[in-house]
């Protein structure tokens, strides 16, 4: 069994070409839209975070995914994500037909302010709700 990838570059190394292009491209991309989240690796797959996991990517034997952290995103994007696999949180797409730029960075930023959102909302009921 080969080791468990550290770094995103090991991750990507361990794939084949075509998946390890589609997903470099994507890597590019969400950096350029999140440019103050740390990439890592998380459950096993590559993942951007910033206060918190805030989007992952990764591939399988059959496909490339693309992890939101906000299943609103995935609803709120349907229209744009017709033609690709998508459930609750993923989007997967076939590596000779990678998303498209444009809709990643509005995917990474409407993840990010629903993310953002959930957790002020949260934090402010803590603090609502915390003893003096």
């Amino acid at each position: 069994m080969a080791a468990k990838p550290k770094t995103i570059d090991e991750y990507l190394a361990a794939l084949s070409d075509d998946k390890r292009a589609a997903l470099e491209k994507l890597r590019k991309t969400i950096r350029a839209a999140a440019p103050k989240a740390e990439e890592c690796i998380s459950y096993q797959i590559c993942a951007f975070r910033q206060n918190g996991m805030l989007v992952g990517f990764g591939a399988t034997a059959k496909h490339c995914a693309f992890y939101l952290m906000s299943s609103s995103t995935v609803a709120a994007h349907q229209d744009e994500l017709e033609g690709y696999d998508t459930s609750k949180g993923t989007i997967r797409f076939q590596a000779d037909r990678p998303l498209p730029a444009t809709l990643v960075r509005k995917l990474v930023k409407g993840d990010s302010f629903a993310i953002f959102s959930v957790r002020r909302k949260s934090n402010w009921n803590l603090a609502l709700s915390a003893p003096p």
